[in-house]
Formats: structure tokens, C-alpha cells, sequence
């Protein structure tokens, strides 16, 4: 019966995905590659399952000799003998199953482990534009869903059909050699186990297809309520009925197919049990006329209905084997896809590393356009229902950028939503590289220096600092890890951020939430600075660290960016005008181009776009109530 359950699972593998598909040498030779610094294990799993084979043809044989032999002749040693036989070949296959699932388990999760770490790594190195276009949910699946899909290509797929080749090809062998008629009478009814099979299996699959996607529709609207930002949307909506109206329908889809899917799986069990018996009933029928007639043995029709139950459930999972590896090779087919996505921005031969840096950034003409979608993504990560990836730019957001930011001095970039002020601070780490020009640190254009290094020079506070659901301190120690706590506390005090983490009931290990959703916009921030003066670094990115602070925040923040600031050379986007008034030198950016340059003063006196931005900002902040 676990064999007829195994089959019935097997055909609600989804046929669509491997329709008119062959297994690619191609691929089987990359798979390979990967298996074989488990060849040993693998070696010795398939020697196991061999031992299994022929073990398991053995009980017949000995029941036969019990019943044609020892009975007959009154030797009760034969029959203790091939007792103990017998029950010796169980625990044989006892502990054969045991080293078969050693072998299998050592084999998938070593072959998994690789897989994981391999795709970790290289989503790691991905641009900036990756993840912006990827959804979060599908690249895990890759790492979880596909990985395990194809470690199953190699341990149960590949070895359940290496298994039952290899079983039902010694058993038919045996059969045969004991009487021809009889395997022909049990071969007979094979074609109604492959009908039942492939029509209910076929409706199983449909079924188990809509299970998915009712399953998956029902977790996507579990993800966005239950994080912080959309759980406190209902909350503040008021919508629990409605949402729980809406999530109710979702489990009601998904409750309907579960029993049709049950129903379905026992009808299959039911006929594939019927089938066996009918076999088994022929196998009697014939046999017990050809004993009456003389022509065989009573031993051998026992061991014929023996050999039955062993022939029909490989037989009836090979029926499905071409599905089986296919879809098992689906899997492998998509872990490689993603791991074949070019990184886009990496290290080049010979990458000089940077030491001691000071600081120099220089950006030398340049222009930068985002790279098409089908160069950085895969159209399966992105969007459901998303066919095709576009395959054309949308055209340069920077044009033409000259600009020199000497060591320690403040270059503060303004201008209008969407000028590029973001996308220009992001070439300078190389989260993207410039199309035309150079960016230059310290003399090096930054494609010729290592990424490692590079980052290590630079320390960004972001409009929304991230905060991963950790301890204050591990946080703090995410850009240092070797910080003991002294270090932690004089960062903490110069970002003007200590007395409230000591008045925190757990203080430095209090755990910040989702996000860091325990904390305030400017407790974030100040965490921030906090964790890139830990970090030290020679150039310090903010983009726009205190655009939506209220004004207390902002001046602990303003305070706290005096002291960060100081000897680093920084790169600040300023929404508030206010905060940059004492920059080395502001850029106007609009539309990509820089259109305005000088100082606070300079560019007042000008007129233009500054001076606008800035009177318009005065008169806003004038207008505010007291």
C-alpha cells in the first residue's frame, strides 16, 4: 500500500511545465558537476539499492522451499532453517533501508547545502537593480522550493527510479525463470494500472495546481497584513470583518480542493488496489490450475503471489518515470537560471585594493542609464503574471556630470524629485556603474579597485536606516563586528543616542523589531550614524537623513552629523535646504544635468533654481504656526 500511496503522490507533479520536453545533456552534465563531490556516497547508494533488489526476491524463494520442500518431506530443521532465513533477509533489508537512507539523506543535504550557499552568494553580489525589481517571496522560493526541488532530482526521483528499474527488472528475471505462463498472466493487467493512473492522476494534478494557487493567494494576504506596516493599516482601517471575510473565502477555496483531492486520491488507491487484486486473483487462477494439472508447484504460485505485490508498485511508479525526472530536472533548471543572471557590477582582473584612503571623489563626465530589464532579472522573480522583461533602456538619468569633492569637504547635492541626486551618490560605492565617464576615489577610477575595498571607504545613512530584527548592539556591529561594548557606547554617544538606549529596560541588547520598528524615524537615524562611525570610514553618503523628522529630532541629528561628519568627506542630499548651508559647495541637479554650482551665498545671489527652492522653503517654514 506505501508503494501505491508513492505512486499516487507522484502523479500530481504539474505535466505542463515538462510538456514535450527532453532532458538536456547540458544540463544533466551541470548537475553531474554538482554531484560529484558526493560520487563516493552516490557509488555506494546505488550499490545498496542493488543489495535491496535482491534481497527483497529472496522470501519468496524461501516461503517456496518451505511449502514444496520441508513440508512435504516432514523436516522440521529445513523449515527452521528457512524460518530463520527469512527472518534474517528482513533484518538484512532493515538495515540495508538504513545505510540506503543515510546515503540519501547525506547526498540531498550536502547537495542542498551547496545549492544554498552557492545562491546566497551570488544573490549577494547582485546589483542594487536586482532587488528592486525582484519579488522577495520568489527569491526565496528559489532558495528553499527549487533547492530542495532539485536535491529530490538527485535522491528520490533519480534513486526511486533506479530502485524500481532495477527491482522489477531482477524480479521479472526470477519470475520468469520459475514459470513464464504465470508472469505473463501478472504482466497482463499492467495496462489497467497505467490507464487509472493517468486518468485520476491527471485530474489529481489540476487539483493539486488549484491547491497551490489558492494556498499561495491565501499566504500573500497572510505576508502583507500580519508585518507591522500592514497590520497597523487594518488596525487603523477597522477592516476585520472585511479582511476576514476576504481571508475566509481564500481558505474555503482551499478547503474545497482539499476534499476533492482527498476523494480523488482514495478512488485511485481504491482501483489501483482493485487492479492488484484482479492480478493477484489471475495468478491464483492460472496457478492453481497448472498445480492440479501437475505442471507446477503449490510453492511456486505462493511465491508468484508474492512476487505480485513487488512487480505492480514499481511498475506502476515507472509508468510515470519520464514526468518524474523531468519535472525533478525543473528545478535544477531554475536554480541555474538564476545563478547564470550576470552580477552587473563586479570586481575586474586585477582590481588594485584601496588603503588609506582619503577621501577624493571625483566624478569625471559622467552619464548614467539604468540597464534593461532582461540584463539584471528574470522575468519568473518579477511580478505575477509578467511575461517578458523590457529590452530597452528608458534613457540616462545623469548627462554629462562634472564635479570634484576634495578630502573633508561637504558636496551638497539639491534639486527637484527625480533629478538623480540619488542615482549619482549610488555610483560612488558602485551599486551601479556609470555608462560614460569615470568615477574616481583617490585618484583610482572605482571599476578598478576592488569592491571590498571600496565599500570599506564609504559609510551611508539612508532616509529610512534598515534595522534587521536583532539587538540594538548587533546591529551596531553589523559594519563591525569585533566591537566590544565601550566602542559601542562612545559611537552611540557622539550620534547622541546612549541616554536613551540606557534607559532602555534591556539597553543595548533591547531587540528593535520588524525593521526596526520599535524605534522612532530619528532613534533610526541616530542608530545609523552610530553604525557608520563604527564603521569609519573616509567618505560618509547621506541621502537625505532628515527630510522627515520633526524638529527636535532634527537638531539631535544635526548635532550628531557634526561630529560624523568631521574629517570625512561626505556627499549629503538635502531636502531641507537648511541643512546644507555651510557645504564646501552645492550642486543644483535638474533632469540629470548639473545646473547650478557654488556656495549657499553664491547660489542665493545667483538666483535660479537654489535660490527659488530655498525662498519657497523659507516662506513654508515662516507660514508654520508657532
Amino acid at each position: 500500500m506505501a508503494g501505491v500511496w508513492h505512486a499516487a503522490w507522484g502523479f500530481r507533479r504539474d505535466r505542463d511545465e515538462v510538456e514535450g520536453k527532453r532532458v538536456d545533456r547540458a544540463l544533466v552534465r551541470r548537475v553531474l558537476g554538482f554531484a560529484r563531490p558526493y560520487r563516493r556516497l552516490i557509488v555506494g547508494f546505488l550499490v545498496v539499492i542493488v543489495a535491496e533488489a535482491l534481497l527483497q526476491v529472496i522470501p519468496p524463494l524461501l516461503f517456496r522451499g518451505i511449502i514444496d520442500h520441508a513440508i512435504p518431506d516432514g523436516d522440521q530443521r529445513l523449515v527452521t532453517v528457512l524460518a530463520l532465513a527469512t527472518v534474517a533477509v528482513f533484518v538484512g533489508r532493515a538495515v540495508i533501508g538504513l545505510a540506503e537512507r543515510w546515503f540519501s539523506a547525506s547526498i540531498g543535504e550536502g547537495l542542498i547545502y551547496d545549492l544554498r550557499v552557492a545562491l546566497f552568494d551570488h544573490v549577494q553580489q547582485m546589483p542594487v537593480a536586482f532587488f528592486t525589481r525582484t519579488q522577495t517571496g520568489a527569491l526565496v522560493s528559489r532558495l528553499n522550493n527549487d533547492v530542495v526541488g532539485a536535491q529530490r532530482a538527485l535522491t528520490n526521483t533519480l534513486g526511486t527510479v533506479t530502485s524500481n528499474v532495477i527491482g522489477v527488472s531482477i524480479t521479472l528475471i526470477v519470475m520468469t525463470t520459475l514459470e513464464w505462463r504465470l508472469t505473463l498472466a501478472t504482466l497482463a493487467v499492467l495496462p489497467g494500472f497505467v490507464f487509472a493512473a493517468r486518468r485520476i492522476g491527471s485530474q489529481l494534478t489540476d487539483i493539486t495546481r488549484e491547491q497551490m494557487e489558492h494556498n499561495a493567494a491565501m499566504s500573500n494576504r497572510m505576508t502583507e497584513r500580519f508585518n507591522v506596516a500592514g497590520a497597523l493599516l487594518m488596525i487603523l482601517f477597522g477592516k476585520r470583518d472585511t479582511e476576514t471575510g476576504q481571508f475566509a473565502g481564500r481558505a474555503d477555496q482551499v478547503r474545497a480542493a482539499g476534499v476533492r483531492s482527498a476523494m480523488l486520491m482514495r478512488s485511485l488507491i481504491l482501483v489501483l488496489g482493485l487492479v492488484a487484486a484482479i492480478g493477484t486473483a489471475a495468478v491464483y487462477w492460472l496457478g492453481g490450475r497448472l498445480v492440479i494439472s501437475g505442471a507446477i508447484s503449490l510453492g511456486t504460485v505462493v511465491a508468484f503471489a508474492a512476487y505480485v505485490q513487488q512487480l505492480y508498485q514499481p511498475l506502476t511508479q515507472l509508468t510515470n518515470a519520464r514526468v518524474e525526472i523531468l519535472t525533478a530536472f525543473v528545478a535544477f533548471e531554475r536554480v541555474f537560471e538564476l545563478l547564470d543572471l550576470p552580477h552587473g557590477v563586479e570586481d575586474r582582473p586585477g582590481a588594485a585594493t584601496l588603503t588609506a584612503a582619503r577621501g577624493e571623489v571625483t566624478f569625471d563626465h559622467v552619464t548614467f542609464e539604468y540597464s534593461r530589464g532582461d540584463a539584471i532579472s528574470l522575468a519568473s522573480l518579477e511580478e505575477e503574471g509578467v511575461a517578458t522583461l523590457a529590452s530597452a533602456s528608458s534613457g540616462p538619468v545623469l548627462i554629462d556630470v562634472s564635479f570634484e569633492a576634495r578630502p573633508g569637504e561637504m558636496v551638497a547635492l539639491v534639486g527637484p524629485s527625480g533629478a538623480g541626486k540619488s542615482t549619482l551618490v549610488s555610483l560612488v560605492p558602485r551599486l551601479y556603474d556609470a555608462s560614460e565617464g569615470a568615477v574616481r576615489v583617490d585618484g583610482h577610477d572605482v571599476r578598478d579597485l576592488t569592491l571590498e575595498s571600496l565599500r570599506a571607504a564609504i559609510g551611508v545613512v539612508p532616509q529610512d536606516p534598515h534595522m534587521f530584527h536583532v539587538s540594538i548592539a548587533d546591529n551596531l556591529r553589523y559594519g563591525s563586528p569585533d566591537a566590544d561594548h565601550d566602542t559601542l557606547v562612545e559611537a552611540c554617544r557622539r550620534a547622541r543616542i546612549h541616554d536613551l538606549i540606557a534607559s532602555l529596560p534591556d539597553g543595548y541588547d533591547t531587540v528593535v523589531g520588524d525593521r526596526g520598528h520599535r524605534l522612532s524615524g530619528g532613534e533610526k537615524q541616530r542608530l545609523a550614524i552610530a553604525r557608520m562611525l563604527l564603521k569609519d570610514p573616509a567618505i560618509v553618503i547621506l541621502d537625505e537623513a532628515t527630510s522627515h523628522l520633526d524638529s527636535e529630532s532634527e537638531l539631535l541629528i544635526q548635532r550628531a552629523l557634526a561630529d560624523a561628519l568631521e574629517g570625512r568627506t561626505s556627499l549629503v542630499i538635502a531636502h531641507r535646504l537648511s541643512t546644507v548651508v555651510a557645504a564646501d559647495s552645492i550642486l543644483v541637479l535638474d533632469q540629470g544635468r548639473v545646473s547650478q554650482r557654488g556656495t549657499h551665498a553664491e547660489l542665493l545671489a545667483e538666483g535660479g533654481v537654489y535660490a527659488e527652492l530655498y525662498r519657497t522653503q523659507y516662506r513654508d517654514r515662516a507660514a508654520e504656526p508657532a
